[in-house]
């Protein structure tokens, strides 16, 4: 169920209102809010044995516990009942399901989300499940993890238990959230899990995510009903070069490549640019890759899922110095940009949330434009957008967060605009639900529209949790600084 206006989108003095059947949501993934990793079957995943590692992760903090949704799952039901949403994008526990991520499915692992979709069905929310959102099975990184070629065929085996075990509730699906995460935050610079910090084996792991990625929608096709919707989701980069020289145009273009068409290229092209194949080969040869696979990336798709927070600055490095790296994505003397290490990033000027994020819609709208230049005719949601801000109960047990709903003002504005331009945006889902797990910043890092008070569990809509629920019931942004 859609929450929307019955007018056509149009900006207007009263605010901006969406086009009919737009699909409002918010999002949440299974290692950042369901605790439980020992129970019921569940076997360790990469973030498990990651958190658990001194010095990985801010704090010492681990998912253990997390929110503690896989025993509050009615709960937080109920709040995105209350939020007014038509649909919850949430992630599938592969270990959970697939203990070891070979073999049976777990029955126990599989109802816990049979129960879920149950509920959101009953609250007339559509259930949107992401298979995966980073927690592989420990022990298939035991066997060598992504760069394996074999990940991926277990992958899509996964995929076959959890659509034969959830197809007749869920009717919207996303093979992989962020494989761009996967592949190089875990295995270039190695801020994520695994942890690992090899350039070549961080392209060897974004091949194996493309590929696993086309094995999955096959699964996915074959073992759904007609009508089931297939994505992938991408943290696609708006990289920006500093300024108009053919250098920094040059370094944006190489970043651009290892950000973003290193995925699009296979999943929607059905090949590998050239250049990216160029500005790495002295890191491989591009061997691993086989004849058809790049055919087997290329699955079609219902729509494609954007993740933004923030644009992306870079500059050609200074000769003879090193380039500085304020790329957004965590401290680590090993780059997650292979081939970019000449390559130099800035902060974009302006305001900035808690996780030194420039706050830029102009970015969204941008990027949203470009996507549809380079794929007319692919249908777009916004699968996650948000901010963390240093979020505190008062003592009056509220929590106001107005620099959450400037930002969600902003950004859908620029959703708006973008959509008036001819884009075919159908559907935004806010990030997060709730505070949560925010990987290895621990629980430093409040995204949520719902505070969490983490020693009790306690859950405290925010001001922009009210807010949200009024565009969501009615399909408009109102005017900045109306309530």
């Amino acid at each position: 169920m859609a929450s929307s206006s019955p007018d056509p989108a149009s900006a207007t003095e009263a605010g901006r209102t969406f086009p009919p059947g737009f699909l409002w949501g918010t999002a949440t993934a299974a290692y950042q809010i369901e605790g439980a990793v020992d129970v019921d079957g569940r076997t360790p995943s990469i973030w498990d044995t990651y958190s658990r590692t001194p010095g990985k992760v801010r704090n010492g903090d681990t998912g253990d516990i997390a929110t503690d949704h896989y025993h509050r799952w009615r709960e937080d039901v109920a709040l995105m009942a209350d939020l007014g949403v038509g649909a919850y994008r949430f992630s599938v526990s592969w270990p959970r399901v697939q203990p070891g991520g070979r073999g049976a499915a777990s029955q126990k692992g599989l109802d816990f989300y049979r129960r879920l979709a149950d509920e959101l069905l009953e609250k007339g929310i559509q259930p949107v499940a992401t298979l995966y959102h980073w927690d592989l099975p420990q022990d298939l990184e035991d066997a060598g993890g992504w760069p394996e070629r074999d990940t991926a065929y277990r992958f899509a085996e996964y995929a076959a238990l959890a659509a034969d075990a959830l197809g007749d509730r869920v009717r919207t699906w996303t093979t992989l959230n962020e494989p761009w995460c996967s592949a190089f935050l875990g295995y270039g610079s190695g801020v994520h899990a695994p942890g690992r910090t090899n350039q070549a084996d961080a392209l060897r792991a974004a091949h194996h995510l493309n590929l696993g990625h086309g094995l999955a929608v096959r699964e996915l096709r074959s073992r759904t009903a007609a009508g089931t919707q297939v994505s992938v989701t991408l943290n696609l980069h708006h990289v920006r070069p500093m300024t108009d020289s053919a250098e920094d145009a040059d370094a944006a273009r190489r970043i651009d490549g290892v950000a973003n068409r290193v995925f699009t290229g296979p999943m929607l092209r059905g090949a590998y640019p050239e250049d990216v194949l160029k500005d790495t080969a002295h890191l491989t040869d591009w061997s691993f890759v086989r004849d058809g696979d790049t055919g087997t990336a290329q699955a079609p798709l219902d729509f494609l899922g954007v993740n933004f927070y923030t644009p992306t600055l870079v500059s050609a490095a200074e000769p003879g110095g090193s380039a500085h790296r304020s790329d957004g994505h965590g401290a680590s003397a090993f780059s997650p940009w292979p081939g970019g290490d000449d390559v130099a990033f800035h902060l974009p000027p302006g305001p900035t949330t808690a996780m030194g994020w420039a706050v830029d819609p102009s970015g969204l709208y941008d990027l949203l434009l470009r996507v549809k230049a380079d794929f007319p005719g692919l249908p777009l949601m916004i699968t996650e957008n948000g901010a963390a801000f240093d979020d505190y109960a008062n003592p009056e047990g509220e929590v106001h967060d107005p620099d959450r709903i400037a930002y969600l003002h902003g950004h859908l504005t620029a959703v708006h605009r973008a959509i008036e331009a001819g884009v075919d945006v159908r559907g935004y889902f806010l990030w997060s639900l709730m505070d949560n797990f925010e990987w290895g910043y621990g629980y430093s890092k409040r995204f949520g529209a719902v505070y969490v008070d983490y020693p009790t569990h306690r859950r405290i809509p925010k001001s922009s949790a009210g807010w949200y629920a009024k565009v969501a019931r009615t399909g408009t942004v109102p005017p900045l600084g109306e309530s």
